[in-house]
């Protein structure tokens, strides 16, 4: 198996139903974060740890995000006629990704602090299946009523204190097992915690999850007072 990434994938493919109109005619990894599309800062935080090879989905008012990336260099997957959900839409892109492990984000997210991806790459171990960046819901700039896994000893479980940021490094080896053309991620952690741990680390620096017009709004703000 190899050491480390060579690749991310940053999944764009999703409706963005939760930003209502700021939606309706831009898909939402486009919509400006800090003058900027949010997806280009994903993509900065990508090459800024070193990974130069990037691929992203489409779907939704695809023709107003494809000519941005290709401008950047990032190869294109377009979902159709279905979106395939992270699991499926990782799956696609394999032939484009190259041999695992690869890097995955989700571009709807603001961060401070330490480079997310950075952090992975130096927490990232031969013998993991996979590792997610967590951060303490305590900690938080999207308040939640639960987290989604516990952390003991450098591994998780499902419940617990911690959110998933939406960032991790994954083994994909075994993405074939699961038959099914659309699915989460979801299904694939679990089908890997049948052969061992999933792992997590701690983002140190701040994280706000842009779901919706007020989590932009706060991003934006935390951004500010940098």
């Amino acid at each position: 198996m190899n050491d480390a990434p060579t690749s991310a994938m940053i999944f764009a493919a999703g409706l963005g139903t939760r930003m209502g109109e700021l939606t309706r005619e831009t898909p939402k990894p486009m919509l400006p974060l800090a003058g900027r599309p949010m997806i280009d800062h994903a993509i900065d935080l990508v090459r800024a740890a070193g990974i130069d090879r990037i691929v992203a989905n489409t779907h939704y008012l695809h023709e107003r995000i494809e000519p941005h990336l290709r401008s950047l260099n990032v190869n294109v997957v377009r979902e159709q006629p279905e979106i395939l959900e992270t699991g499926g839409g990782l799956k696609a892109a394999l032939s484009l990704l190259g041999s695992d492990p690869v890097v995955t984000l989700n571009p709807d997210a603001a961060w401070t602090g330490p480079n997310p991806i950075e952090t992975l790459l130096r927490a990232w171990r031969p013998e993991m299946q996979a590792l997610l960046l967590l951060i303490p819901l305590s900690t938080a700039e999207t308040p939640r009523d639960a987290g989604d896994f516990s952390l003991e000893q450098g591994e998780i479980r499902r419940k617990g204190d911690f959110i998933y940021t939406g960032a991790q490094i994954l083994r994909t080896d075994r993405l074939d097992r699961i038959q099914d053309h659309v699915f989460s991620l979801n299904r694939y952690w679990d089908l890997l915690s049948e052969g061992g741990p999933i792992h997590g680390v701690v983002h140190t620096g701040g994280w706000c999850d842009i779901g919706h017009p007020d989590g932009l709004a706060k991003a934006e703000r935390m951004l500010a007072d940098v």
